[in-house]
């Protein structure tokens, strides 16, 4: 398996740290509002990454945070009259709830920053005691950061070409030694929260607070962190330079980037009109659907969302489900049990598409080869599955694609709607009428559902419906 890694531009073979296990790190959303597409596909990605290792047999330690004090969580309480902890709460609750729909599984851990404020005072004391930080006449920490002799190589940036600020907070007055030093803790301003530190009462900087949960949560070294492209610099940047200084050894192995996510080829943003969130999103498709888009390129790649697309994305997913749906229906009507040897070949055959998907997904996680190399299990088992196939063929078949589809993290039962069982026991009812020579009942229940936009379609595999 390989992956591409951030740090050294190349692909590399996977070797995790210890063997059989990978402890992952994955930034997490800062919670101040619903999320928004874009903060959906690094869930959607790596969960995906998660899934794949899980399927081949490593045990994966999966942390992915909650920025739970921050200026923008700050700034929506002051508007609303309520506190912060309210604000974040809240949010949280909802980005829960948001990638509950999008199937993305909790990770391990969900660590929250303001539960970790001692875990980050004790890294700042570390980075001050071995002169990697200082502290400024106002009580403000800056990170030395000309003083850690690998700065710049997560981004390949020249330290004598970059910027100071980028994200940082933003800090009056020109206490700091050098321009591009950066901030561990803050003092506390007018209506913030804030905790007791040794340097005044303040909060930690918002690079301090991944480098430490990271830490406490998965170790000095892990093997994989993961984030959108935009995080590279100057938050990964700025981590690497805070853990390796504190713990003295390489903080990650891997570094994975997802690449940026447009809108109808523009870059997605409130001024344009062109925002969307998750909740939006969900509105009009499944968010199975926008599950399905996410994976449809590489992960490096920058993504196009369009309406288009996203219908494209639709028509595709169902043609999965419904080739699910097909085989239990199969299943539900079979008549032989044990497989005979043509399908023993056929079986084998279908084998191949398995090995293409596990090569596209060693290969950098290629979502994109990997869900065309499902297309083609689908297609050889709309050809080779019918009403004569044993039920172990039918079984086996069918165990293939659920397979594949979870590691993508596609669930294979079309969603249904609260009629759906009230539809199934008319059919169930109209079978026995007619079993029973009871005609006029028949008629009376398809009517029924027609009168509902159920149309009823009676195949030698037994009776289907669809709406009008």
């Amino acid at each position: 398996m390989k992956i591409f890694n951030t740090l050294t531009r190349s692909k590399e073979e996977f070797v995790p740290v210890h063997e059989g296990k990978v402890n992952m790190y994955v930034c997490g959303p800062t919670v101040y509002n619903y999320i928004h597409i874009g903060n959906a596909r690094p869930m959607i990605i790596f969960d995906t990454v998660r899934r794949y290792l899980e399927s081949k047999g490593y045990e994966v330690n999966y942390v992915s945070n909650f920025t739970d004090v921050d200026d923008k969580i700050i700034k929506k309480a002051n508007e609303e009259g309520v506190s912060s902890d309210e604000i974040s709460k809240r949010y949280i609750a909802e980005c829960k709830q948001d990638m509950d729909h999008l199937n993305v599984r909790p990770a391990t851990k969900h660590p929250l920053a303001t539960e970790e404020i001692d875990g980050m005072i004790d890294m700042v004391r570390t980075l001050i005691d071995k002169g990697y930080a200082y502290k400024a006449d106002d009580g403000t920490v800056y990170y030395r950061t000309r003083k850690f002799e690998g700065y710049g190589k997560l981004s390949h940036k020249n330290i004598d070409d970059l910027e100071g600020g980028h994200r940082d907070i933003k800090v009056t007055g020109d206490l700091k030694e050098d321009p591009l030093d950066f901030v561990l803790w803050k003092p506390k301003k007018e209506g913030e929260p804030a905790w007791e530190s040794p340097w005044c009462e303040g909060r930690p900087g918002w690079h301090l607070e991944c480098s430490v949960m990271a830490k406490k949560y998965l170790g000095d070294e892990i093997d994989i962190h993961a984030g959108g492209e935009d995080l590279i610099f100057p938050h990964h940047e700025n981590e690497i330079a805070q853990s390796e200084a504190a713990n003295g050894v390489q903080f990650s192995k891997y570094w994975m980037h997802n690449g940026f996510l447009n809108i109808d080829n523009k870059k997605m943003s409130k001024s344009l009109g062109n925002f969307f969130t998750v909740r939006e999103i969900e509105e009009k498709y499944d968010l199975q659907v926008l599950r399905f888009f996410m994976l449809s390129a590489h992960y490096r790649s920058p993504l196009n969302f369009s309406a288009e697309l996203m219908d494209s994305a639709k028509a595709g997913l169902d043609r999965i489900l419904t080739c699910c749906d097909n085989l239990r229906h199969l299943m539900d009507n079979e008549t032989r049990k044990k497989l005979n040897e043509d399908e023993r070949k056929k079986l084998d055959e279908a084998e191949k598409f398995r090995e293409k998907f596990e090569a596209a997904m060693d290969d950098d996680f290629n979502t994109a080869d990997a869900v065309s190399a499902l297309f083609e299990l689908v297609k050889f088992v709309n050809t080779n599955a019918t009403s004569e196939s044993s039920e172990a063929f039918i079984a086996q078949l069918m165990a293939r694609i659920e397979a594949l589809c979870d590691i993508l993290g596609i669930i294979t039962v079309k969603k249904q709607e609260e009629l759906d069982f009230d539809i199934d026991a008319l059919i169930a009812e109209r079978q026995a009428a007619r079993k029973e020579k009871n005609f006029a009942r028949a008629d009376e229940i398809r009517d029924e559902l027609l009168a509902k936009g159920i149309i009823l379609e009676d195949t030698r595999e037994g009776v289907k419906w669809k709406k009008a």
